[in-house]
């Protein structure tokens, strides 16, 4: 209506019609004006409500990730590669001009470290070296003893909490399109290929570290082979969904091995961290990081049915819409906070709240065939407008200027390398009838959970910022060309079926 409104305008000016493009960017810009205005300008002007700044932060980054939604979706692509690549724009391009708010945003979980190190009695200037170094610390300072700095922290806070809801529910979505029988028919493959995918990474990135850096630690190098270990779900799991192949086999078997590879990758990172830390093996922690993982996944599926069904009982007065939007906003997020109490990622938690939840429980009000809404339909509007904002800030965070050393480029290469080689391997381990490409791409990302792997390395003080630089950058490559790639190898097996991959 937009486009057409202007082009009608234009006509009854006696102007000559401008072609759809133009009209394109007159209103993407008249429309980006307000998230704009909020970026780039002092967080309250005129504004005497104290969560006016959060509105017009969060509403900024939301903006930008529609726009690289409506750009991949022009495009023919994915739309979370539109809302990463926005996301690394918008973070490069606003850090450029020097607006605040994606200053602090770009640093992330450092600038909540340094708050807390504040909080806990440090002062501002030392928790700021600590946590962001001599450079990003001035940068950081500078907009904290600013007038707006505290405005700043909020909205950025606010931002993080948002994405992480975000990715939180997209898991239970998946979930959702997911059953425990469709998971323990590929149970098999999943096992087999979480194992390729932790245990060849680690022993390729071991050996790439040894041969581009002799002149490491042993400490790090095992650092270094453990976060190519990790895999992020998150990205392949929306890329399934953009291509409606969410409950597919190579859907259900990438699913099923991440869930055992977040659990093998702790392990990984316990017995790594022990080493480091102790100088020797903690079996005692990683006994007890895997009886605690099982006992959950174990204890979610066989409990969390009657727990259920007496939970839904006391709701029953509510209404249909009003019981399942409560029933399943509690017990996702319940079983997120028990998978983080125990070791796992909130994720984990999510995604099995999403294979156990479903409409049948719902009886009270019915036929669960015959409801007007199921709980996807109620759940989705969450995830459509918070999943966006995590895609965006993660782009935001990737820091190009990191990459113009050459040393980091090579290093970073060389684990490239090993990290699509050790992912693509596990496709090798699955079973006949399966698209093998799928599901080795499909493991390939590392997402946050790279990013996780890497900050902890970071903090134990064996991975230094070059270092730090080249892992960022193969977590952000193998984010990046996941979704193109596993495009590409769904459509051409749907151009030809029954070709085996």
């Amino acid at each position: 209506m937009c486009l057409r409104g202007y082009g009608e305008i234009g006509k009854l000016g006696g102007m000559k019609r401008l072609p759809p493009p133009i009209y394109l960017v007159c209103c993407l810009t008249l429309i980006g004006l307000v998230p704009l205005t909020a970026l780039a300008t002092d967080a309250s002007n005129a504004h005497n409500d104290p969560i006016a700044p959060v509105i017009l932060g969060v509403t900024g980054i939301l903006f930008f990730a529609v726009l690289g939604r409506f750009a991949a979706r022009r495009l023919g692509q994915p739309s979370v590669l539109g809302e990463l690549l926005m996301g690394v724009l918008l973070g490069n391009v606003a850090y450029f001009f020097g607006v605040d708010l994606i200053t602090v945003l770009r640093e992330g979980k450092a600038v909540f470290d340094m708050v807390e190190q504040v909080l806990a009695g440090t002062s501002l200037e030392a928790a700021a070296l600590d946590t962001l170094g001599m450079d990003e610390a001035a940068t950081v300072l500078e907009i904290f003893h600013g007038p707006y700095g505290p405005q700043m922290v909020q909205v950025a806070h606010t931002v993080d909490i948002f994405s992480r809801y975000g990715v939180i529910f997209l898991l239970f979505l998946v979930g959702l399109d997911t059953s425990i029988d469709e998971l323990r028919e590929v149970g098999g493959d999943s096992i087999r290929v979480a194992l390729v995918g932790v245990l060849l990474p680690f022993a390729l990135g071991f050996g790439a570290a040894r041969v581009l850096m002799p002149e490491l630690s042993l400490n790090t190098d095992l650092f270094i082979a453990a976060t190519l270990g990790a895999t992020s779900v998150g990205i392949t799991a929306r890329v399934l969904q953009d291509l409606g192949r969410g409950r597919s086999r190579e859907a259900h078997v990438i699913l099923g091995a991440a869930v055992m590879d977040d659990i093998l990758g702790l392990v990984m990172l316990a017995v790594v961290s022990g080493i480091i830390v102790s100088g020797g093996v903690a079996f005692g922690n990683v006994a007890k990081t895997i009886v605690l993982a099982s006992l959950f996944l174990v204890g979610a599926v066989v409990l969390s049915p009657y727990f259920l069904r007496y939970t839904i009982r006391l709701v029953g007065r509510l209404d249909l819409i009003e019981a399942k939007m409560f029933i399943s906003f509690l017990f996702v997020m319940a079983l997120a906070w028990f998978a983080n109490l125990v070791g796992l990622a909130t994720i984990v938690g999510a995604f099995t709240a999403g294979i156990i939840l479903h409409d049948a429980y719902f009886t009270h009000w019915g036929d669960h065939e015959q409801h007007s809404y199921t709980i996807k339909d109620l759940i989705m509007p969450l995830e459509v407008i918070l999943v966006p904002i995590f895609f965006v800030l993660m782009g935001v965070q990737v820091k190009l200027e990191t990459f113009l050393d050459w040393n980091v480029v090579v290093v970073a290469a060389g684990l490239l390398v090993a990290a699509i080689v050790g992912k693509l391997a596990c496709g090798l381990v699955v079973s006949r009838g399966t698209n093998r490409s799928a599901v080795g791409i499909g493991m390939m990302p590392r997402g946050e959970v790279g990013l996780v792997f890497a900050a902890i390395g970071k903090g134990l003080d064996v991975i230094s910022e070059a270092l730090f630089s080249a892992i960022v950058l193969m977590v952000i490559v193998t984010t990046l060309i996941t979704p193109p790639l596993l495009k590409f190898v769904l459509r051409t097996q749907d151009r030809t079926p029954g070709a085996a991959s």
